[in-house]
């Protein structure tokens, strides 16, 4: 039976290959502050250590989490030990959550430790990747602050192996590729402003990873086809995209998107509309 692990993308020439999804985990460790439709309850360390085996039994070997993400890096340290080596693990610099309020530091200074505090938080000697997470401002960000320059420098260092910027705009997604290994986008049904990026970053061999595929669970549509498989069709049709990082503690709904993206990458193999 063909899972996700059938179907792997490249992240630039970075050497990393990962599943065409990948498991955000906001909500292991954080439940304020955040867009999505309901409410819940950060899940129990049973209920997230069950959510990865079943992840990584659906081919997903991309995790995505953040300093901003609540007690997200934490709690994952733990929950990963043992299999740190079936994981791509991506992370973030430059923004802070503290008491319900985001905070944001772009220096050199900060990027650094918070590299390293997400090293011990993860338990790792390496992170596989590591992006900027914008505050919006992306441009000043990368031509005024540190950020950028430091985890090049950290990547030759050796203590990630690759890095970039989750961008909220156009110049500042293409800027951000020039200059780095991978940028993160949205990109959905209700979102196609940032299509250009996508498009610089397929022919100049960059990673893409999206964010708010499922519109962090508002996608609507005018017909009565399924909002989830259509969006599926509609990103894997862009072949820049290397993923796409959906948030969940369903396991339902987790092993719903792959099915549906398994059948989406079916499709674009066999050619078939």
């Amino acid at each position: 039976m063909a899972t996700l692990a059938n179907y792997r993308n490249p992240i630039g020439n970075t050497g990393l290959s990962v599943s065409p999804i990948g498991l955000g985990t906001v909500k292991l460790g954080r439940n304020q502050g955040v867009k999505y439709p309901t409410g819940f309850e950060l899940p129990s360390d049973t209920a997230a250590a069950n959510l990865i085996d079943l992840a990584k039994d659906l081919g997903i070997n991309l995790i995505d989490t953040a300093p901003a993400y609540g007690i997200s890096e934490e709690r994952l340290g733990p929950l990963l030990r043992g299999q740190r080596h079936d994981w791509v693990i991506c992370s973030k610099v430059g923004e802070e959550f503290e008491r319900g309020q985001s905070s944001f530091d772009f220096s050199a200074r900060h990027t650094r430790r918070s590299v390293e505090r997400s090293l011990k938080r993860l338990d790792t000697d390496m992170i596989d990747l590591v992006l900027v997470h914008s505050d919006g401002n992306d441009l000043d960000i990368i031509r005024q602050g540190e950020a950028l320059g430091t985890l090049a420098d950290l990547k030759q260092e050796g203590l990630i192996r690759a890095f970039g910027m989750s961008t909220k705009t156009v110049e500042g997604g293409i800027e951000a590729a020039r200059q780095s290994d991978c940028v993160m986008v949205t990109y959905n049904l209700n979102h196609h402003q940032e299509e250009p990026v996508l498009d610089f970053c397929q022919a100049n061999n960059k990673g893409v990873l999206i964010k708010k595929a499922l519109a962090s669970g508002h996608i609507t549509l005018d017909t009565d086809s399924d909002p989830v498989q259509a969006s599926m069709n509609f990103l894997y049709a862009h072949r820049a995209v290397s993923s796409a990082i959906i948030g969940t503690i369903n396991p339902d709904h987790l092993a719903d998107n792959c099915a549906k993206a398994l059948t989406s990458l079916q499709r674009l193999h066999d050619g078939t509309p």
